[in-house]
């Protein structure tokens, strides 16, 4: 070896003051690694692994989550936050006085008349002195429990497309939901009912109809199955001339020659859908009934909700919410719970108030309010609420004003209320703020696409690594937008 090699080499060489600095260096970029990453500050490109035999199969989240389950009630029709949550002294100051500005405002139905106060009256509410209206009463006396945003924007005035994008992202047609985005990322933590529920209204389903629980281009299994306690799952009973014996062993028969096409089709993601879907049907004759039946629940339970109520729409919703507490105990993922219905004309099966909104939401109110409420409290009691987050949302909010010729609010986009309690939301807190009207989003302006980001978040998902790659570009829930509302965390 030459004098140059044996130079270069010792070039390299530790000595043991070098060694120990260069050692502790090393254990300090570890420790900022595992840092970062309980931070969800560590970008991670892994793409997701999933199984199309056994889709359901639960899968890790990208951090550890705050909620393990999402219950969303979903008012169809635009519930009014000026009438509801959002109180505006000036508004009830300036009443049947033009509102500032909206001179020739035309907005989704035509022309607007003046400022009209809430039609409710608001109090303090709780230790948290909130102002809520008489509206929901029931839910006004709740107010220590909700996370309020005050500032939340649509990016439609038009139903459907705010229904779509409420829950899909998106006001086109065709994009997955996000319950199915959920239980595409995390899978169930239950093998015997659907990882994701749908609950319609009992008068009917809200104005996009399946577009609510659609998977859209994601694969096919992680649609959301659409039931409530009026109208169970279609064709899911078994025939009384089939005896228990005899199906299971067909079941059995079936079950080894459908495993033995799919191995003569490896890949094929559709057919394994297919099959994990009929599995999971078959499985839920016996576990679909069963959770749908209220006769085990106590009557003071039946009570509580109102499912006994003489108002029969209002007794269905109240076995609806019941049915959404007996899902979340089961481990179903996610449920959506669907309060209002489309009806053409003046809207009399949701809260589209635009002509007549104190008859339509004095009708509305008493179905909604007390099981409404009584869900929430029945999952605080059981100790439910730890671990699921409910989130209250409706497409849109209405304007201060009555549109003129009527005695109604007509569609507003541009700032409304939702709220959320439970798992990894604060308590009796507000955010963000409209005008001293309600008309508009001034102070921490949120989008849907923010909401979705939080809502993915608690579960443990980051929203922007949870994509799809569709018609060749990578898809997302929150597209390309969207933060988390770190306000509102606890």
């Amino acid at each position: 070896m030459d004098e140059n090699t044996i130079s270069n080499a010792g070039r390299w060489m530790l000595n043991r003051r070098d060694f120990l600095r260069h050692g502790g260096t090393g254990l300090s970029a570890v420790a900022l690694l595992s840092l970062l990453r309980g931070q969800e500050l560590l970008a991670d490109k892994t793409p997701l692994q999933w199984s199309p035999e056994k889709p359901f199969a639960p899968r890790a989240p990208h951090f550890k989550p705050k909620a393990k389950n999402v219950v969303v009630i979903f008012c169809s029709g635009a519930l009014s936050h000026l009438d509801a949550w959002d109180y505006k002294p000036e508004l009830i100051k300036r009443h049947d006085q033009p509102m500032p500005g909206s001179a020739g405002l035309v907005t989704f139905q035509g022309e607007n008349g003046n400022l009209v106060k809430p039609i409710w009256d608001f109090h303090p509410r709780g230790q948290s002195g909130k102002m809520i209206s008489d509206l929901l009463p029931n839910l006004a006396d709740m107010a220590d429990d909700f996370c309020f945003i005050h500032s939340m924007t649509a990016k439609s005035n038009t139903h459907g497309p705010a229904e779509n994008q409420m829950s899909t992202g998106f006001i086109l047609d065709g994009f997955p939901s996000m319950g199915a985005w959920a239980t595409y990322a995390l899978g169930s933590e239950n093998q015997n009912l659907p990882a994701f529920v749908a609950i319609p209204d009992p008068r009917g389903v809200p104005q996009m109809g399946p577009n609510h629980w659609s998977a859209g281009f994601l694969p096919a299994v992680f649609q959301g199955t659409a039931f409530n306690t009026e109208k169970g799952i279609p064709n899911l009973e078994t025939p009384r001339e089939i005896s228990s014996s005899g199906e299971k062993n067909t079941r059995e028969f079936l079950k080894f020659l459908n495993d033995r096409h799919l191995a003569q089709h490896p890949g094929d993601t559709d057919l394994s859908a297919r099959i994990a879907s009929y599995e999971l049907a078959a499985k839920m004759q016996l576990s679909a009934p069963e959770v749908a039946d209220l006769k085990k629940e106590s009557v003071a339970t039946l009570e509580m909700y109102g499912a006994n109520d003489s108002n029969k729409v209002k007794a269905g919703f109240a076995r609806n919410c019941i049915l959404a507490r007996r899902l979340v105990e089961r481990g179903v993922r996610f449920v959506q719970l669907f309060n209002g219905a489309y009806a053409m004309g003046e809207g009399v099966g949701n809260w589209d108030g635009h002509r007549t909104l104190k008859s339509q939401y004095d009708v509305h109110r008493t179905i909604l309010d007390q099981p409404c409420a009584a869900l929430i409290n029945d999952l605080k009691q059981r100790g439910l609420l730890e671990d699921t987050l409910v989130v209250f949302v409706t497409e849109f909010g209405r304007m201060p004003t009555f549109q003129k010729g009527a005695s109604g609010r007509d569609h507003n986009p541009h700032g409304f209320t939702v709220w959320l309690t439970g798992a990894g939301v604060k308590r009796g807190f507000s955010y963000g703020a409209t005008d001293e009207f309600g008309y508009k989003a001034v102070e921490n302006v949120t989008t849907i696409y923010d909401l979705h980001a939080t809502l993915l978040h608690l579960l443990g998902l980051d929203h922007q690594r949870l994509n799809y790659y569709h018609n060749g570009a990578e898809r997302r829930l929150t597209d390309v937008h969207g933060e988390v509302i770190r306000g509102i965390l606890s």
